[in-house]
């Protein structure tokens, strides 16, 4: 154990630690098996003692969240639209996307924020807003405050872990990772009973009776 922890003293003090925290939040952007939430809250445990520099951590993050985004964005820009374009017109997977396309209409900044701290969910909601055209403006605005806002929060996350628990920075970490999956789980409750509630069985009308008058 002392000597994973010396390797990571020794990884999060290198300069070459930021190159490697904007390469795993690229990747996280279009491939989610890559662990990038994990990777900055490691460095924000260890930049509690000095090393890593907790804002370029916030900012390498952030930067590689938006670059991610953005190449998942055009990957369904690319080929997502052929895709959808195929779907029979009066097919379920068809009115799902119908749906999609509404919701993301109406209220795409905040999906894309709140997909943005749900791994996995991030990809799937831009190769979505890519497919169906989303406008790009509106995309990297949104997508900036979600990138920027998930860099804070990761890196913060992993710091306070880090303070708490300075002279075991293990320990730190596993806080800090505790703390981020509580997060992950609140918000895809909330998600699940938002489905739930719109989803739910509709109250069945009765029409009124006329009666006429007995003569």
């Amino acid at each position: 154990m002392m000597d994973l922890l010396d390797l990571l003293h020794q990884t999060m003090s290198s300069p070459w630690v930021y190159l490697a925290i904007f390469t795993i939040a690229v990747l996280d952007g279009f491939f989610p098996v890559v662990p990038s939430e994990t990777a900055v809250i490691t460095a924000g445990v260890f930049a509690a003692s000095g090393a890593p520099y907790l804002p370029a951590v916030i900012l390498v993050a952030a930067v590689g969240a938006l670059f991610g985004d953005h190449i998942s964005y055009a990957i369904g820009r690319g080929g997502g639209t052929r895709l959808l374009d195929r779907l029979p017109p009066d097919g379920r997977r068809r009115a799902a996307v119908e749906r999609a396309r509404r919701g993301i209409a109406a209220r795409g900044g905040l999906i894309l924020t709140v997909a943005r701290y749900v791994p996995g969910g991030r990809t799937a909601v831009t190769l979505t807003m890519g497919a169906i055209h989303y406008p790009r403006r509106r995309f990297l605005a949104f997508d900036a405050l979600a990138a920027g806002s998930w860099g804070l929060y990761s890196a913060l996350v992993g710091y306070l872990g880090g303070m708490a628990f300075e002279q075991d920075p293990l320990r730190g970490l596993l806080l800090g990772l505790g703390l981020a999956l509580t997060v992950t789980l609140v918000v895809e409750v909330v998600r699940w009973l938002g489905r739930h509630r719109r989803s739910g069985p509709s109250v069945p009308t009765t029409a009124p009776v006329s009666r006429t008058p007995a003569r």
